[in-house]
């Protein structure tokens, strides 16, 4: 029946409609058929089945999602995924890798060194573990699914702020108790090149900086400002560059706590008096941490200026905003604007044209505020919150306010 109906000249047409009484036939699956590369193809109209309101459902569970009667059965159906656990047991060799953990989460630049750490263990003849060195405060609880076999945390108000000399001190005694056959460092101004460049001076290594493509033999290293690259040997401590790896996704790992010997105290020469409070808007917004961008919802430009005031935000602005004369152009966010790269980038009012997702795709966090729930900027968001923008603004200013003044009575 089938080979006859594929014959039928309607043949291709009945293949796309799927309200077609002869569809499910002319769908059937007829065997196996492989492509001039050896890959299985499949029939993209044979995949899924046709639910009770005419519209075709993609079966994900392997024919139990039509009998267990639509999406609730489905759901209740399907089992949680988990990944495979990747265990080294006696480690014959360490990868050291030293993260920025700014504010105290692994960012995509520290995933990034940690993924090339994995792609050295795996060059290596004998079973190695990356072994990842942490400072300060830590709020991360993904070591595991990041790639960590072995986790050090040096906490300790010695370790606080801007300690260089201390955490150099606790370097070289990671070097004498553990010998790593590599030591990576992410090449950021969090901390990583400059921390690296002191323990490449104390050991007497030369680094190889701006990497981005790594194996044991040869480092492609990036030079005069990103506009060449270099190829040198690879050397024994590396500063690397964003995506200079895949980060780990596939696997997880043990993450288990290891200890270092007392680190004596370092004389300190260099003394932190905090951070200085500078205008959020005079940061360019290509390096700016923490953006808070206005759309065409907003209609309070007074709160919204106050918002980004009270909350330490620098600016930003789609495209209609700047065209009707709200923001000046170099706040203007996305493709035809500045491409940005900010920890936490809240949209208020911004539905998300594709210039503008573009710009904001190597944002870590995302926050929407929008009244369209169903808009491309709210389903691109980490978090969203579905209300009046006014309203929502006005509730961030008052926490905001009591949060300052909690922190100036307990300063007192």
């Amino acid at each position: 029946m089938s080979d006859l109906i594929r014959r039928d000249p309607r043949a291709e047409w009945i293949a796309r409609n799927r309200l077609h009484p002869l569809h499910a036939a002319m769908t059937a699956p007829a065997g196996e058929v492989r492509g001039p590369s050896g890959l299985l193809r499949k029939n993209p109209h044979g995949v899924g089945f046709i639910g009770p309101n005419g519209i075709k459902r993609i079966d994900r569970l392997g024919g139990s999602a039509a009998a267990a009667g639509g999406r609730r059965g489905a759901a209740k159906s399907a089992q949680v995924v988990e990944l495979p656990l990747h265990q080294v047991s006696a480690p014959d060799f360490y990868v050291v890798t030293v993260l920025d953990l700014v504010g105290g989460r692994l960012g995509a630049h520290d995933k990034d060194v940690l993924g090339q750490a994995h792609k050295l263990v795996r060059e290596i003849e004998g079973q190695g573990a990356v072994l990842a060195v942490a400072f300060g405060e830590c709020k991360e609880e993904g070591f595991g699914l990041a790639g960590v076999d072995r986790l050090l945390l040096l906490e300790g108000s010695e370790y606080e702020g801007y300690s260089p000399e201390q955490r150099l001190a606790a370097l070289v005694e990671v070097e004498r108790s553990f010998a790593p056959r590599y030591w990576l460092f992410p090449d950021s101004i969090n901390g990583g090149n400059e921390l690296g460049c002191r323990l490449a001076a104390r050991l007497g290594e030369r680094p190889a900086t701006q990497a981005w493509q790594v194996d044991t033999q040869q480092t492609l290293c990036r030079g005069a400002g990103g506009r060449s690259d270099f190829t040198r040997t690879t050397p024994r401590l590396l500063l690397l560059a964003e995506e200079c790896a895949e980060p780990i996704d596939e696997t997880r790992h043990e993450a288990l706590a290891v200890d270092l010997d007392a680190v004596a105290l370092s004389l300190v020469r260099i003394k932190d008096r905090g951070q200085v409070a500078v205008d959020p808007n005079a940061i360019p917004l290509a390096e700016a941490e923490f953006i808070l961008a206005a759309g065409n919802g907003i209609s309070n430009w007074e709160q919204f200026h106050q918002a980004a005031e009270l909350l330490g935000a620098t600016e930003g602005a789609s495209r209609v905003v700047v065209d009707d004369g709200f923001m000046p152009r170099p706040r203007q966010v996305g493709a035809s604007g500045t491409w940005v790269t900010a920890r936490v980038y809240l949209a208020v009012g911004i539905s998300g044209a594709i210039q503008h997702m573009q710009g904001i795709g190597q944002c870590d966090k995302v926050v929407a505020i929008n009244l369209d729930a169903g808009c491309d900027m709210v389903k691109r968001a980490d978090l969203s919150v579905i209300g009046d923008s006014q309203s929502v603004l006005q509730h961030l200013i008052e926490l905001a306010r009591e949060y300052r003044l909690g922190a100036a009575e307990n300063a007192a």
